[in-house]
């Protein structure tokens, strides 16, 4: 396998979020929030405390994700609108960096778990709960915006 993971120690991240539930065909309809989102932080003045991300709760790829949009921030503020507040667990992750089209994800990450089960990792998961599974969006589109070339890093917290 070509993938490359490496197991890291995380800090615990606030963050603020949205929640939508999608299908992997809808999943836009989250994807499309996160420019909302972040403008809407900058709009109040809020420091961004790294790169936005998408969240998986619950994933049931034949019907339903539980997905949420999220930015880091240094600390809570007020809630606006459907936006929350959370806490990414501190722990530690597999974490797996990839270039390339998001489309290219749904490969990677089955790589991703394959690579896993192979060296008897276990997740902070029960079922299709998930404690915290995330994709980091390391590129902006507004400055590369060739699909091709994006970075996105995958980081899948382990159970304890």
């Amino acid at each position: 396998m070509s993938i490359k993971p490496e197991i890291v120690e995380r800090a615990e991240q606030p963050y603020v979020g949205v929640r939508g539930t999608v299908t992997m065909e809808t999943f836009g309809k989250i994807a499309d929030r996160m420019p909302e989102l972040i403008g809407s932080l900058l709009q109040r003045g809020v420091e961004l405390a790294g790169a936005p991300f998408f969240r998986y709760t619950r994933i049931d790829m034949a019907n339903e994700l539980e997905v949420e949009a999220g930015v880091p921030v240094n600390a809570a503020i007020p809630e606006q609108g459907e936006q929350f507040n959370g806490v990414l667990p501190a722990g530690r992750y597999v974490c797996l960096t990839h270039i390339g089209h998001p489309d290219e994800l749904v490969d990677v990450t089955g790589q991703l778990l394959t690579w896993a089960a192979e060296q008897g990792l276990t997740w902070d998961n029960t079922g299709q709960q998930w404690g915290c599974r995330l994709e980091i969006l390391k590129t902006d589109p507004t400055v590369e915006p060739d699909m091709t070339k994006w970075e996105t890093e995958l980081a899948f917290r382990l159970a304890d």
